[in-house]
């Protein structure tokens, strides 16, 4: 599959490796690649980058058609909590500024870390929790996120990134502000 995952950070860089050794043509834009082309091209969209850079990626790119992974968590600029939650979310309001994409709400809370590290904690995998209005788009991100090593969790649909986002924000919480570090990550125990 082709993807593009527009942030060249931590997490992005961390994302592009590990879906590039499962066998993806990859690209990463950084801030002075062409984004218009590069999403133009990609069957799937990786948006690893900060909440707030998006209202500026909408106008630069046509993302219609696109299924569209966001795995922000909309943290305020001190961390002391989030820019949105309750009545809406991140990935709902990306959506909102993305029209004709699939937005798919996943991977966000899994530290940059663990993508050079086998991406498990304790021996176990690591869960991702994978929300979407579109089933398809849900399943296809589940399916890649198995490929690279995770253990998908279905999430239901996009509004579920209300909840999924102050868990990512917790997991900040615990690895910097608790001091636990980045070799943790959030799981649900099923029976």
């Amino acid at each position: 599959m082709r993807i593009a995952v527009i942030g060249n950070g931590n997490v992005g860089s961390g994302l592009a490796k590990v879906l590039s050794q499962a066998g993806h043509e990859v690209t990463t834009i950084g801030r002075n690649d062409d984004l218009s082309a590069a999403v133009s091209q990609a069957e799937l969209v990786v948006l690893a980058t900060p909440y707030g850079a998006v209202a500026d990626l909408a106008g630069k790119a046509n993302f219609s058609g696109k299924t569209v992974i966001d795995v922000s968590n909309p943290v305020t600029e001190d961390f002391s909590g989030l820019q949105v939650g309750h009545k809406t979310s991140a990935a709902e309001e990306i959506a909102s500024r993305l029209p004709g994409a699939t937005v798919v709400k996943a991977f966000n809370t899994v530290f940059a870390q663990h993508y050079g590290t086998g991406l498990k904690v304790n021996g176990r995998l690591i869960q991702t929790f994978v929300a979407a209005d579109d089933e398809a788009a849900r399943e296809r991100v589940k399916a890649l996120a198995a490929e690279i090593g995770l253990e998908p969790v279905d999430a239901g649909p996009l509004a579920n990134a209300r909840y999924l986002e102050p868990i990512g924000f917790l997991n900040i919480q615990f690895g910097y502000v608790f001091g636990h570090g980045t070799g943790i990550a959030p799981r649900w125990q099923f029976s």
